[in-house]
């Protein structure tokens, strides 16, 4: 027998309009499941429980009173928040002891629309210190573990909203995606990650890492969910300067479009050759190809393309991030919220011993990297450089939009490592975004979706990219492979 938990958004909303669930049961549900698997997984950084259960009761209540039918796709549904999204009355980290005590005053934009919409918030969600990691390791409340082989890492920076997903600690989640944090978690739980166009949804209440890379986004155990998560996120907000004011069209009907026989007909979708690099893991390699060939039995003609600037992208994205970084980061000083030094010498001690304290060995590097590029006598040899050759990389994506719909790439270079392996070398840990860095710079949307497995049992993700405010597409696309496969219906089992 299936339990709650393991089951999807769209498979509860039928639950719930047929009345052979209820809120509060679905919510119990996916309670008893963290009760059993969160000491293992370490997913979550706040659990609100109690919260939790009486918005259920007032979702059931709601049911009753107005029907089934009237009620919004997520009501009901308990969805994850990753720990850098405020929530009000609910404490917030971003992963980090200088924010261990932060309790906001009010609700982000992303996490008031889900409210709205009705959903239940179990918790708040562990991540990488401000969003700054591949392997969720720089959390200061520890390490998520990946539900498949709890040796390995869940990726990051948006671990442990992928780990929870893919626990049934919730039925979706929230994340953020500054070069590839919610695409590579997704990719390496068996999971749909989606990073929007920039600007598609807002940033208003979301902790700033680098406030021209990050980008909101959901992760969900398919495509159908991912299409209704992005529903209820997108939309112009004006309390974000960056946010565009363009119609939203219905992502969920979009995917009812497609013809039931060669869904993909008459598409083209880029294979760029700058993507499968030597070195890569044999088997992503394989699966990436395999899932061409099913793409083709679909209808799509797939052919080679090239994004020249491609190999720049890793130095330009660790130049322009870190030199946000240190620009978004300068605000926690110990004097208006955060951590503070008890008993300091003077205000430069405890401006220097507060931040010391506060911020772990991975945001101390990535600031001080950014502090040096802003510098005078270096600015122009590094960020200008950096911005330029951004520039150069966004033309490259955009010549191949001219004469194709979607690209296809691969997510990770390898499979899930395990935990500690790569932490010693930043370098090294930094390569595993080489997929997914260019498409933030660019700022184009993304989606990650599973597309096969190791022979030991780890999950392999895609990456299809559409060009700017085309989600619907690559959702699409995304929905055509997912349907003639069976790779998203595979589940954890702990």
């Amino acid at each position: 027998m299936t339990e709650l938990y393991d089951l999807t958004i769209h498979e509860l909303q039928d639950l719930l309009k047929t009345k052979k669930a209820s809120s509060q049961e679905i919510t119990t549900s996916v309670f008893q499941r963290i009760k059993s698997v969160e000491p293992r997984v370490q997913a979550y950084i706040t659990l609100t429980e109690e919260s939790a259960l009486a918005q259920a009761k007032l979702a059931d209540e709601k049911i009753s009173s107005v029907g089934a039918q009237f009620i919004a796709p997520l009501f009901g549904i308990p969805i994850g928040i990753k720990d850098n999204f405020l929530t009000e009355g609910i404490k917030t980290t971003a992963g980090s002891n200088i924010l261990n005590n932060y309790i906001p005053p009010y609700n982000g934009t992303t996490v008031q629309k889900l409210l709205d919409a009705g959903a239940i918030i179990p918790g708040k969600l562990n991540m990488d210190e401000f969003a700054m990691g591949s392997s969720n390791e720089t959390s200061f409340f520890g390490t998520p573990k990946n539900p498949w082989d709890l040796e390995r890492i869940a990726g990051g920076s948006s671990g442990g909203s992928a780990a929870a997903v893919a626990a049934g600690e919730c039925f979706a989640s929230t994340g953020t995606d500054t070069g590839g944090s919610i695409r590579l978690p997704a990719a390496l739980t068996n999971l749909v990650g989606i990073k929007p166009t920039y600007g598609r949804v807002s940033r208003y209440g979301v902790i700033a890492f680098a406030s021209s890379l990050d980008q909101v986004g959901p992760l969900t155990k398919d495509v159908m969910d991912g299409a209704i998560m992005l529903q209820a996120l997108a939309g112009h907000d004006p309390k974000d300067s960056t946010s565009i004011n363009t119609p939203v069209p219905n992502y969920v009907e979009g995917l009812k479009k497609l013809p039931k026989d060669l869904p993909l007909k008459g598409w083209k979708i880029a294979i760029p050759k700058e993507y499968f690099v030597e070195g890569m893991d044999a088997e992503v390699s394989k699966a990436t190809q395999e899932a061409i060939e099913t793409l083709k039995r679909l209808g799509a003609e797939c052919r080679e393309v090239s994004l020249p600037h491609t190999q720049y992208g890793v130095p330009t994205y660790y130049i322009l991030a870190t030199a946000e970084a240190s620009s978004n980061l300068a605000r926690y000083d110990g004097i208006r919220y955060g951590h503070r030094k008890s008993d300091p010498a003077s205000l430069v001690d405890l401006y220097k011993k507060s931040r010391s304290e506060g911020f772990g060995s991975e945001v101390k590097r990535r600031i001080m990297l950014g502090t040096y590029v802003l510098s005078a006598g270096y600015y122009d040899a590094y960020y200008i450089r950096a911005q330029k050759v951004r520039t150069l990389i966004r033309q490259d994506f955009e010549k191949v939009f001219e004469e194709n719909d979607v690209i296809l790439t691969p997510v990770s270079p390898t499979p899930a490592w395990k935990i500690g392996e790569k932490a010693a070398d930043p370098l090294k840990m930094y390569l595993s975004d080489i997929f997914t860095i260019n498409i933030n710079l660019a700022g184009l949307p993304a989606l990650s979706l599973p597309c096969g497995m190791t022979q030991s049992g780890l999950p392999i993700g895609m990456q299809i990219v559409s060009k700017h405010f085309q989600e619907e597409k690559m959702l699409q696309a995304a929905y055509a492979y997912e349907q003639a496969t069976s790779w998203s219906q595979m589940r954890a089992r702990l």
